[in-house]
């Protein structure tokens, strides 16, 4: 069982790791899961995915090493491994912290978000800044060993940049970056050489990839299993399968259709399992772990009798409190993981808007907020919030407003007033 990336918002103003985030690591390092992996770390803090990030940006001072080093023996103090995910937020840039985000091409992202200002932007990267980004997945990987972390995993899924470039949708470029798959490829494959080449054969380097985006004309199951065959090349050290995009977000409710569709699939286990099949038989020495849905003792077990993957993921069943269900489960005192996100409470007039494209939205976003919120109360060392109720999105909005306020030395403008860098 392997603890997948989960987005914790837990960073400073200068997006250094904190106490927070060792509380919530050294607590999730006693559940049972044989390896954890942090959220995105960013290579870039003015292309963050939140605010709160904690990021890998240019030369690392003693102080923000040793919050690192702390970080890395917090998550290790269980016994599990700990693996620092590492990305570039890319076109899903959050808008509080910087509204000109940068992209594949001058593609926006739509998030629907209706306070986002109508200056926010997306503009291409130029060839230079394409080679200054594999240099900037370098460091943090260094960054990563030096502070003790037991590998890497490079993040090419969820629609942030390295995914971007896969995606034919996104990316619509005319040089070596762009067209064909090869070309799509080419970013991602390049900065794992990159990256390989700096921490050595034996320092563990994975990647966390889409199945597919799940929209009509974008990055398919058929072009994961060829890029599948040339990471396997690669020599990487496992391949996490997980699927979708903000605009699209089967990660979350497991439905790759229309996200308003009502379909009981959303329920099913292991929502990206099926595609798993011709990806697992592209990889010739590559284990393979997929995230999404797992919860019953026996699925899992079934999956890795038969050879379906070689590590499980969770991460959602994690987030109701310090329980240690996982060790539970392998114990054999519970059969089923926690599924929270089945029994959340709505206000009343929410129901029937479910039925519709805006209420799948709608119900996305408070099932996310309500896990954000409760990482943030386990980062305190608090009882988590059981009631789950609609009021926790409009506690994280705000946390994560005074988080993008509060951010220091940026060179970059959100939608949020901060200081202006001196």
């Amino acid at each position: 069982l392997v603890k997948a990336a989960l987005t914790e918002g837990l960073a400073d103003e200068w997006n250094r790791a904190t106490d927070e985030l060792c509380t919530l690591y050294r607590g999730w390092s006693e559940e049972g899961c044989g390896l954890l992996i942090t959220g995105n770390v960013q290579v870039d803090r003015n292309f963050m995915e939140r605010a709160g990030n904690v990021a890998i940006d240019g030369p690392q001072s003693r102080d923000s090493l040793c919050r690192l080093e702390n970080f890395a023996a917090a998550a290790k103090s269980g016994g599990s491994l700990v693996f620092m995910q590492i990305g570039h937020a890319g076109r899903q840039t959050e808008k509080r912290v910087n509204k000109h985000a940068v992209g594949p091409s001058g593609i926006a992202f739509d998030d629907a978000n209706p306070e986002a200002p109508s200056d926010c932007t997306t503009r291409a990267l130029s060839f230079r800044e394409i080679l200054d980004i594999q240099t900037r997945f370098v460091q943090a990987a260094l960054v990563a060993k030096q502070c003790g972390f037991d590998g890497v995993q490079i993040h090419s899924a969820h629609g942030y940049l390295l995914s971007s470039f896969l995606n034919p949708l996104a990316n619509q470029r005319d040089d070596s970056f762009g067209g064909s798959l090869e070309n799509r490829s080419r970013l991602l494959l390049d900065t794992i050489s990159e990256v390989r080449k700096a921490v050595g054969t034996t320092y563990p380097v994975s990647v966390k990839i889409n199945s597919a985006d799940f929209q009509k004309g974008g990055f398919s199951v058929e072009e994961c299993e060829q890029v599948a065959h040339w990471l396997d090349l690669a020599g990487i050290d496992f391949l996490e399968l997980s699927g979708g995009n903000y605009e699209n977000p089967v990660l979350v409710t497991g439905s790759w259709k229309n996200p308003g569709t009502n379909q009981s699939s959303i329920r099913r286990e292991a929502y990206f399992l099926e595609f798993a099949d011709g990806i697992r038989r592209a990889l010739k020495n590559t284990p393979l772990m997929v995230t999404g849905g797992f919860r019953s003792k026996a699925f899992m077990e079934k999956c890795l009798t038969a050879g379906d993957c070689n590590l499980i993921g969770v991460g959602r069943p994690l987030c109701g409190g310090m329980h240690k269900v996982c060790k539970k489960l392998l114990a054999g005192e519970i059969l089923v993981l926690p599924e929270y996100e089945h029994s959340l409470l709505f206000p009343w007039w929410a129901y029937p808007l479910f039925l519709f494209k805006i209420g799948a939205v709608m119900k996305f976003a408070l099932q996310q907020m309500w896990y954000y919120h409760n990482t943030i109360l386990l980062a305190a060392g608090k009882e988590t919030a059981y009631y789950r109720n609609f009021w926790h999105f409009l506690k994280v909005r705000s946390y994560d407003n005074n988080k993008a306020m509060r951010l220091k030395e940026l060179d970059c403008e959100g939608y949020v007033h901060r200081p202006q860098k001196k």
